[in-house]
């Protein structure tokens, strides 16, 4: 049987995986990986790096397998925090949790995994992995958990070929409640802790507090937009791609001053919180966002049109392709599902790959598309490829 580093993280998920591999019959060695030390904009009592420790430890000792501890946090501020800094300046909305994957799980841990002997490394992701072997080479396929409700194949679909090689998902073939009754059953210690939730390694924050460590508070202005904007009209009438993947584009002369923020940075199309702005007979949501002015645009209620758009672009160099060899040639078209956030019921969508970029139509609008955020496309319960949203 091979040797297996997990990464314990001091969650039921990553514990019953490492369960699981021994019951297997392979050499699984527990690897603690402590990523994050300040606790700025942190909610107090959420999950923090010491507790999640003492678990991990206490699941090794209840499986009696080896447990190592490794200190990635000056790689991941460089690769994750200071990227997500990068992209809230920039007005867009970064999603940590695919580049942790992508830069800490599968990249620096895995290289510390390799020196401790790994053949493969284990993560507690509800997700699956396949493989077939196409002239004589395999190709390795990143297909979604079992338990609609949990998968997370959203959040690894920026992952390579040479990542997969190495990855193993032990409770992708699983439903929560199973994870938990296994967990319950061995007596490991994290059977009944809650999920962690927040920013990964991080924790759950109050975000402008933790964004403030490098983007200062500005006071700016609040401007409502009517749904009766005259330029939506203009907005549905162009059919091209080009013009459906386009970002609404509001002035200050558009919309009346209806209050103030602290910071056009700190908010990301779709929100509903934190405005502070009351009074109305249905939620406020934010509908643009202007760094330069420092310009908050929102719409009242969910149907608002602002809140929704037929296409978005991905720049050609943002593209990701799990199997290059899928890839669409420029002038072609082809149908995928699609999604946007993590959980969000997959959506059909024609992916049409142009010299300039890759667009992609929507079979019915979408709600809240960011730029910024991750989309991934699927082929059944396949990852295909995803891309980072430009517009």
């Amino acid at each position: 049987m091979a040797r297996v580093v997990v990464g314990l993280s001091g969650g039921v998920d990553s514990s019953v995986a490492a369960y699981l591999l021994k019951e297997q019959g392979h050499d699984v060695v527990g690897l603690f990986m402590r990523n994050w030390h300040d606790t700025t904009g942190t909610l107090e009592g959420d999950c923090p790096w010491h507790d999640d420790q003492v678990f991990a430890e206490l699941v090794a000792k209840r499986l009696d397998i080896p447990f190592h501890y490794v200190d990635l946090s000056e790689q991941y501020r460089q690769r994750v925090v200071e990227y997500m800094f990068a992209e809230y300046e920039r007005g867009r909305t970064p999603n940590p949790d695919v580049l942790c994957n992508r830069e800490i799980k599968f990249d620096v841990f895995l290289k510390e995994a390799l020196k401790l002997g790994a053949d493969f490394v284990a993560t507690g992701h509800y997700c699956r992995k396949s493989e077939r072997v196409v002239d004589g080479k395999t190709v390795y396929s990143l297909l979604a958990g079992v338990d609609n409700n949990k998968d997370q194949s959203y959040f690894l679909c920026q992952l390579t070929q040479e990542q997969l090689k190495y990855a193993l998902f032990p409770i992708g073939e699983l439903t929560k409640p199973e994870v938990r009754e296994i967990a319950v059953t061995q007596k490991l210690a994290t059977a009944k802790r809650k999920d962690s939730q927040g920013i990964c390694f991080v924790g759950k924050v109050d975000l402008p507090i933790f964004l403030q460590q490098k983007l200062a508070a500005r006071k700016g202005n609040v401007h409502e937009i009517l749904p009766t904007w005259a330029k939506f009209e203009r907005y549905a009438a162009d059919t091209t791609l080009e013009g459906m993947a386009r970002p609404y584009s509001y002035t200050v002369r558009d919309g009346k001053k209806i209050g103030e923020h602290n910071g056009a940075h700190f908010y990301t199309i779709g929100q509903r919180k934190g405005l502070g702005i009351g009074g109305r007979k249905e939620s406020l949501f934010i509908i643009g966002t202007d760094v330069v002015t420092n310009t908050i645009y929102v719409g009242e209620g969910d149907s608002h049109p602002g809140l929704y758009r037929r296409a978005l672009k991905v720049e050609s160099n943002e593209l990701h392709w799990i199997d290059a060899a899928e890839a669409i040639t420029v002038g072609s078209s082809r149908r995928y599902e699609v999604r946007i956030r993590y959980r969000q019921p997959l959506q059909g969508a024609t992916l049409h790959m142009q010299q300039d970029g890759l667009y992609i139509h929507f079979d019915t609008p979408q709600r809240g598309i960011a730029a910024g955020q991750f989309v991934a496309w699927y082929d059944g319960d396949r990852v295909v490829g995803s891309g980072v949203i430009s517009a």
